[in-house]
Parts: C-alpha cells; sequence; structure tokens
C-alpha cells in the first residue's frame, strides 16, 4: 500500500472522526434518557488494612450485577450506575475472603473500601502479598498477561530485570559474562518484544539491534513487571512475542506515607564482591491525601573476575588431504570487571476530583562496565598443519604468539518523561500522554595495546574434552618469555550512539448502551517520533617509533594471569599500559574508511489510530477492533571513496502502512476457571543499522568480518492464534496450560558467508528476509501454596512453568542445500521451579531455572559451522527472616551450580566459547517503615 505520510494522518484522524458520531450520539442518548440519579457515576479504591491499594480487585454493584476491576492503586469507576440512593458494593479479590459495603448518595464519588484486617486474610506472608496482588491483576486482565510484583521479584537473587523476567513462563535470558542482558518470550528473538517504563518506550541502546539491554535497569527500583503477550489494538504493533512494561511505584500505592530501604554485600567465587543498596519514600498531601509525590533511588557495583576461552574453528585441509574441523585461533582471556547501575525514579500525581488525574514520572538509570582484560593469543593459521591431524587433535608448525591489554568502558543511559491525565467527562473517559526518552550508550575507551612474540614455536592441541582442552604449549611454556615479544600494533575505538524519541498518545473510552449488556467503544491517536545517531572513531598505529618506551617485561605486575588451569604468565600493569594508551592516542592515525562507513543515522515516525469495542456479555468479555500505523523510514551512512579519498553519502527510505485488526475473547466457566482466545497481528521492523547503506570491517580476534546493510529489508509481519486456559486455585494459586502460533512473513535473518577483503580472507554478514516462517509451542505453569495441608506443611509452596517452542524459517534460496533453517534465539525447552517456604516471619526459596539450546548465527557456506549457544541451568537460594514488623534481614546464593557459558560450532565438541563466572552469597537488611 502507498501512502504519503501526510495521508496516513489524515487516516488516522479519520479513523478517530469515524467513530466520534455514535460516541457523541450515544452520550447523548445517555444524557436525554437517564435520569441524573441513575447517571451518576461511583467511584472509589479498594485498600488493604495497612492502606495499600489492592490492584485487580473485582468490584461488583450487587443490585445491577455491573462490575468494573481496579487498576495498580486500587481505584475503580462506574461510568454509570442506575440505581438510587445507597449502592451496595461486593468486592472479590483472590487470597481475601470476598466482602461488601453499602455506600451513600454522598460517598458515591469518593468511597473507601477497606478491606477486613489480618483476621480475615486467608494467606499472610511477604511472597503471599506479592503473589495475591499479580494474580488478581493477570486474572483480570482483558487479554494475556503476565504479572511479577515487587515481593515476588525480591524473593529471587535477580539484580536487573532482564533476570527477574525469566521466572515468568515462557521466557528466556541472553547473557553477558553470566547476566542476563536480552529476553526472548516465547522462543522468538530478543528483537520481537518491546519494552516500556511506564507505558513510554524504550529505544535500544546497541546501535546493531533494537531489543533493548535490560541488564541496565535494576530490578529493585520497580512496582511490577507486566508481560502482555496477546496486545490490544490500543496498543503498540511492535511486538511480536511480548510486551514488557516496567511499572514503578506510585505515591497512590497506599494512602499513608512510606520508605523503605535495604543494603547489602557480597563474596563471589572467582573473586570480587558485590555491594547493592535502594531507597524509596513516598507521601501523599492535602486535606483528601490527593497529592503525592515518590522519589526511589537505586545503587548497585560488581567486581568480578571472570575466565574464558575462545577457540575459533574452521574446516582445514591436511597436507595428506583430506579434511579435518580444526582450530585456527585461541584466545584465552582473563577479565576483571566493574559493573556499576545507578537508577532514581520520581513522581508528581494528583487527583483533583476523584474521576480525574494528572501525573508527572519520570525515571534514569545509568549502568556502566569498567573492565580490563589481559589476553593471550595463539594463532594457529599463521603456521602450518603437520600430517595427521583430527577432529580433535593437530599439530602445527611456526604458530604465532600474542598477548594483549584492553582497556574498555562502556556506559548505558535510559531516561524516560512522561505527563498526562486522564479525566471523566460525562460518562467518557478521556486519557492523554505526552513522553520523552532517550537511550545512550558510550564507549569512551576500547584501547588495545598488543604485543608479538619473534618465536615461530611447534605447537600441539588436543579437544577430546572440549571444555578443558589440552595444550601443548602450557608445558613448554614458550609464552612466558616475555623478552621475545615485540610491540605490534595500538588500536583505539570509541562509541557515542543517541536513541531519542518524542511521542504522545490519546484515548477516549465511551460507554454505549447495549440491551441488557454492557459495550465500551474506544478510540486513540499515537504518534512517535524517533531519531537514532551512530558515531564511530577507530584508530590504530603499528609504526615502529608508536612502540611504548618500557618494555613488555618492564609493563608487566607482579601479579599472575590465571584463566582455569592455564597460567598465562603475568598480568599487564593496567597503570602503566593505560598511561601509554592517553599518550599516544591523539598520536594514533584515523583509520580510514572504518570511521567514516561505521557511522549512520536514521529517522523514524510513526503514526497510529485505531478503534475497538469491548461488549461484556456476562461471562464472556469480547474484544474486537483495528489498529492502522504508517510508518515514514529515513537513513543515511557515509561512503569513502579508497581510490580518491572522497566521503559521500548513500541514503535510504521507505513508507509503509499496516493494518492490525483484532479479536480477543476472554469467557469465566467461573470466577476462577478462564478460557482466553485471541487472534492478533504484529510487527518488528528492520533494525536501523540493517536498513542503512553502510559497509563497515569489524576485526574479531584476527579474523575480518564486513558488515553490510540492505535498504531493501521488509518489517517482519506475524499473525498470531493464542488459547489459554487459566484456573485460579482457592485460596492462592494458578494452575495454566496456553498454546500459540506465529505465522511469520519477511522474517529477517543474518547469514555468513566466506570470502576476500582488501586481499585477505574474510567473513562477510548481510540481513536478507526469509519469504515465511512460523513458531508455535505452549506452555504450562503451576503457582501454589499449599495451604491445604496440616501445620508445618502448609507454609510450602511451588512456582514452576514449562515452555516447549519449534520454528523454522523457509529462505527465498537454499544455501549449501538448506532452505529451512531454525529460528535464532529459540529454545525448544524452557523450564523453571522453585520451591519454597513461608511463614509471618521466615521466607525461603530453592529455584532453578535453564533452557536448551539455541541457534545463534547461520553459516551460509557450511553448515556444521552455524553457531550454537548451549542451554544453561542455574541453581538459586534465597532466604529472609523478619526480626521485627520493620526490620528483614536476607540472604541470597546465586549460580550454586557455577553453570558455564558455553557457544560451540555446530556440534557440541567444537566449543568456541567457555566461560565461567563461579557463585555469588550476598546478604543485608530491608528497612521498611
Amino acid at each position: 500500500m502507498t501512502m504519503t505520510f501526510r495521508g496516513a494522518s489524515v487516516l488516522a484522524l479519520a479513523v478517530a472522526g469515524a467513530l466520534a458520531a455514535p460516541l457523541a450520539q450515544a452520550q447523548t442518548h445517555s444524557a436525554a434518557d437517564t435520569p441524573a440519579a441513575q447517571s451518576q457515576s461511583v467511584a472509589g479504591v479498594v485498600l488493604d488494612d495497612q492502606g495499600r491499594g489492592l490492584p485487580g480487585a473485582r468490584v461488583t454493584i450487587v443490585e445491577t450485577g455491573a462490575q468494573a476491576v481496579t487498576d495498580r492503586q486500587g481505584y475503580f469507576t462506574f461510568a454509570t450506575a442506575p440505581v438510587a440512593g445507597d449502592v451496595t458494593l461486593q468486592v472479590d479479590y483472590i487470597g481475601r475472603e470476598t466482602f461488601t459495603q453499602r455506600i451513600a448518595p454522598e460517598e458515591r464519588g469518593n468511597a473507601v473500601l477497606v478491606a477486613p484486617g489480618e483476621a480475615t486474610i486467608i494467606v499472610t506472608g511477604a511472597i503471599a502479598s506479592g503473589t495475591v496482588r499479580a494474580l488478581n491483576q493477570q486474572r483480570n486482565a482483558d487479554n494475556a498477561t503476565n504479572v511479577l510484583s515487587a515481593d515476588d521479584v525480591g524473593r529471587f537473587p535477580d539484580p536487573n530485570i532482564a533476570e527477574a523476567l525469566q521466572r515468568v513462563v515462557g521466557i528466556s535470558i541472553e547473557r553477558d559474562q553470566g547476566e542476563g542482558r536480552y529476553i526472548n518470550v516465547r522462543g522468538a528473538p530478543a528483537e520481537f518484544s518491546a519494552v516500556a517504563v511506564d507505558g513510554v518506550a524504550v529505544s535500544a541502546l546497541d546501535p546493531t539491534t533494537r531489543a533493548v539491554d535490560l541488564d541496565t535497569l535494576p530490578s529493585d527500583i520497580i512496582n511490577s513487571l507486566e508481560v502482555t503477550k496477546t496486545l490490544l489494538p490500543s496498543q503498540n504493533a511492535d511486538s511480536i512475542s511480548g510486551a514488557i512494561n516496567v511499572v514503578t511505584r506510585s505515591a497512590f500505592d497506599s494512602r499513608r506515607s512510606r520508605f523503605n530501604a535495604s543494603f547489602g554485600g557480597s563474596i563471589n567465587q572467582y573473586g570480587g564482591s558485590d555491594v547493592r543498596g535502594s531507597a524509596f519514600a513516598s507521601t501523599r498531601f492535602g486535606a483528601d491525601r490527593n497529592l503525592g509525590v515518590v522519589v526511589s533511588g537505586s545503587y548497585s557495583r560488581t567486581d568480578r573476575q571472570v575466565d574464558n576461552v575462545e577457540s575459533v574453528w574452521d574446516v582445514l585441509t591436511r597436507p595428506e588431504g583430506g579434511e579435518v574441523f580444526g582450530i585456527i585461533e585461541n584466545l584465552f582471556k582473563d577479565y576483571d570487571t566493574r559493573r556499576e547501575r545507578w537508577a532514581v525514579t520520581g513522581g508528581i500525581e494528583a487527583k483533583p476530583t476523584p474521576e480525574s488525574r494528572i501525573y508527572l514520572r519520570g525515571s534514569f538509570a545509568r549502568f556502566k562496565d569498567d573492565e580490563f582484560r589481559n589476553r593471550l593469543g595463539i594463532i594457529w593459521e599463521d603456521g602450518e598443519l603437520q600430517p595427521g591431524a583430527t577432529d580433535t587433535t593437530a599439530t602445527f608448525t611456526k604458530a604465532r604468539l600474542e598477548k594483549q591489554f584492553r582497556h574498555r568502558v562502556q556506559q548505558n543511559e535510559i531516561l524516560t518523561v512522561t505527563a498526562g491525565g486522564e479525566h471523566r467527562l460525562g460518562t467518557a473517559l478521556v486519557d492523554y500522554s505526552g513522553s520523552y526518552s532517550t537511550s545512550d550508550q558510550f564507549y569512551p575507551r576500547r584501547n588495545e595495546l598488543l604485543f608479538r612474540s619473534s618465536l615461530r614455536p611447534t605447537l600441539s592441541y588436543d579437544y577430546s574434552n572440549p571444555d578443558n582442552p589440552a595444550f601443548s604449549l602450557f608445558r613448554t611454556g614458550e609464552h612466558l618469555q616475555t623478552d621475545r615479544y615485540a610491540f605490534r600494533e595500538n588500536t583505539f575505538r570509541n562509541n557515542i550512539t543517541n536513541n531519542e524519541e518524542w511521542s504522545a498518545r490519546g484515548n477516549i473510552a465511551l460507554p454505549v448502551p447495549m440491551g441488557a449488556n454492557e459495550l465500551e467503544l474506544r478510540a486513540g491517536v499515537a504518534w512517535r517520533d524517533r531519531t537514532v545517531v551512530a558515531d564511530e572513531e577507530r584508530q590504530r598505529d603499528r609504526a615502529a617509533g608508536s612502540a611504548p618506551a618500557l618494555t613488555l617485561p618492564q609493563m608487566l605486575s607482579g601479579q599472575p594471569s590465571q584463566n582455569y588451569d592455564y597460567f598465562l604468565g603475568r598480568k599487564i600493569n593496567p597503570d602503566l599500559a593505560n598511561a601509554y594508551l592517553d599518550a599516544q592516542r591523539s598520536r594514533s592515525p584515523r583509520r580510514m574508511p572504518d570511521s567514516i562507513t561505521a557511522d549512520y543515522t536514521a529517522d523514524e515516525q510513526i503514526l497510529a489510530g485505531y478503534v475497538m469495542a469491548r461488549a461484556d456479555f456476562g461471562a464472556t468479555d469480547v474484544i474486537a477492533g483495528v489498529r492502522v500505523e504508517r510508518t515514514a523510514f529515513d537513513g543515511a551512512a557515509p561512503t569513502f571513496n579508497d581510490d580518491t579519498g572522497a566521503i559521500g553519502e548513500a541514503a535510504a527510505s521507505a513508507r509503509y502502512t499496516n493494518v492490525f485488526p483484532n479479536l480477543t475473547i476472554r469467557h469465566a466457566f467461573t470466577e476462577n476457571l478462564l478460557l482466553r482466545a485471541a487472534l492478533t497481528r504484529g510487527i518488528n521492523r528492520p533494525n536501523f543499522v540493517d536498513l542503512v547503506p553502510r559497509v563497515v570491517e569489524e576485526t574479531d580476534g584476527n579474523v575480518i568480518v564486513v558488515e553490510s546493510g540492505n535498504p531493501e529489508l521488509q518489517p517482519t509481519l506475524s499473525n498470531n492464534a493464542d488459547l489459554a486456559l487459566e484456573y485460579y486455585v482457592e485460596p492462592l494459586g494458578l494452575i495454566s496450560i496456553a498454546g500459540f502460533y506465529k505465522d511469520l512473513s519477511d522474517y529477517r535473518y543474518t547469514l555468513t558467508r566466506a570470502g576476500t577483503y582488501r586481499g585477505q580472507d574474510a567473513l562477510f554478514t548481510r540481513p536478507e528476509n526469509a519469504p515465511d516462517g512460523s513458531l508455535y509451542g505452549f506452555e504450562v505453569a503451576w503457582n501454589q501454596k499449599f495451604t491445604f495441608l496440616p501445620g508445618f506443611l502448609s507454609h510450602f509452596g511451588v512456582f514452576a512453568n514449562y515452555t516447549y517452542t519449534e520454528a523454522d524459517i523457509n529462505v527465498a534460496s537454499p544455501y549449501a542445500g538448506r532452505s529451512v533453517f531454525p529460528l535464532p534465539g529459540q529454545s525448544k525447552h524452557t523450564y523453571n521451579a522453585s520451591v519454597y517456604f513461608e511463614n509471618d516471619t521466615l521466607s525461603a526459596r530453592l529455584s532453578y531455572t535453564d533452557r536448551s539450546d539455541y541457534l545463534d548465527e547461520i553459516n551460509a557456506d557450511v553448515p556444521a559451522m552455524d553457531l550454537y549457544w548451549e542451554g544453561r541451568g542455574q541453581l538459586d537460594f534465597t532466604a529472609s527472616a523478619q526480626v521485627t514488623p520493620n526490620f528483614t534481614a536476607f540472604f541470597e546464593a546465586k549460580n550454586l551450580t557455577n553453570s558455564p557459558g558455553v557457544r560451540y560450532f555446530g556440534s557440541r565438541e567444537r566449543v568456541y566459547e567457555y566461560e565461567r563466572f563461579g557463585y555469588t552469597l550476598f546478604s543485608g537488611i530491608k528497612l521498611n517503615f
């Protein structure tokens, strides 16, 4: 479909206008035909005995049977209540006994419903408190939604949002140095999941992807995490697998002032320590306490030493004939890292009247990774393969040895600000907001100093045990002859990537008489404008005159460099190396054309409009609607002419309109047995870096990788079918099963091919579209506290889930005889299992999470060289004791299994990367007032 962006604006406004007539007519009908006493609304809040709002409570007007569900702060509204005089409200909430409260006419606009006190609460304890809130929100949601409360998150040793989300059924995580960074929802690539903070879309930090680095956001700033697996027309369509909303705290979560804080520290198995602390305060002002202020802060620091070995495999030709799989390069990496997170959230909210709300909220998070790395390299391919090589053993003459120091600093920042309001005008509900967000990534340092040995020894390896291969080097010790190393090169890189987005939205909802049933019409428009600027500088100097004044032996410290059982020698003194690199950087020549062609700019504007209707047929709720999104993309990348040195620019543009129909059904066989079904459509737009016409050289060790964009890429679309059955177990629990199917078109994948670049062997990667593909599977979950057991056993409970997925993509033409590929990032099996104990003062939880192997990269030429991540299981333990009502001590043990991170080529015996992180033991205290 071809349409100008201005035309799309007119279309969206026309969609809203088309709905305005029936809305206005319905409102006129209501005002003209309904007595004033009958149209008076009923609004209020449902609180527990501590003054905290109860989200997800079902409130029923007994006289009419009309129902409403409380929001995140416990507020509810009935647009009309056709009953004169007193009104009886009934509140149904999982984990508490149902209660009723009589409301006089003067209380209709500001009813305060307080659940009976502790004596009538069915389930007590901190885990129960958080689980109760989450289950009630999930039960009464219109669409398939999973909710994790802050209490739930706090019962696992999960320092960031990614690790917290791995506990949700259907979600697995991708890790960096053992810590969760990206999420995969229902086996889909990380880019298929949109992320928002308080409803504000968060852009990716990394310039190469749309996936959001969730390790930037600490888990202790949240009030809850909401995972929407089936979208509604009112939601942005850019989420094929799941939309994540990080909900921060609100002053209206409680009627009283609140303060809590926590802090603690740890020891790590492989050295280093953690410190972590957070604080939160909120209060409300005014005679009616209708003005609230909230602020929270978080800080964490992790010092860690990580062991890592990388082995680059290839197909080698033996001197005596025939081919074997062999190693062309080994990198032994010894890391010393410090990761720090800062985060602050705040908000001002007001409810000038019981039926109106205005707010200003903001959040800021910063992640800094300061990493020193000593690396020993064996460059086998620079030598000569000797006869007798097998797929696990080989001997090379004239192998090359290298020793490298690297200091890399990465800093991520995410800022979100949103202001808006919600008002009831007659029977219509109007809400609006304007938002601004930035996601910035900086690499102020990517400095490297490389030495190369003049020795060209004969070396051999044995990979009979791929997790602990043997190398003759560590018996003969040629790498320890440091006087034979000479300066080879220095390299410098610094990156700045800025993602900036402005957005605005407005919605109107109006109940319309429909006989004995309820019908709500809703319409809205939304606008988003995102700008991306990626700027990178690269420098390298190999001139002999640029060598440091100190020789390698003079630059070594007294600290040993140990990688597993491999003794790498002594570490390079970071102060001496940094002093040299800082002084040399200004003199190191700019690397052309890489410093030019690595940059790009992009702008993406999305204008959307939707209409939907929600009909309540008693036990069945039906939502039907359509969303239309118009996308305008403009991107550019610099070009460099190797012959003339001229710098130019290549540009690309795209305009397209997509329609997203939606049908969502929620049927209640009983109050606690629900069926959900949905037919939806979603979109994943191409990564900006893939759309712009850029060609850039990357160096991975001694391997040259040439990446190029593809301006002809199309967005990936998915037609989705979902069916779920949920049973909410009394008094506290959930058993559910859900099936899903996603029909993918124009799935975007990246192939790696071998070739030559500037006269050198290289690997080429380029994104392409696959005509079609599919992703399907099912998930089951069981969450229950065993209150039906006698005595001591009644304090135990279980939290478990399992997800099975199958996926494949069909490419346009075969590569090495293959035309069907698995979906990158998709694990066939994902597990979570936890057993917990909790009473009024003590809680403990033993939890295990695991996922099966998944594809990372496709090799177009050699199927046996596809790159996979091995599935990884991890055992954790947490415990806490409430010493006083305001003081709690806690303990966490993370990664007790010391599970490694492993990547391999094609088969598990060809290990590419083997990394261990060790366990962490953390303890601290929490204060709550």
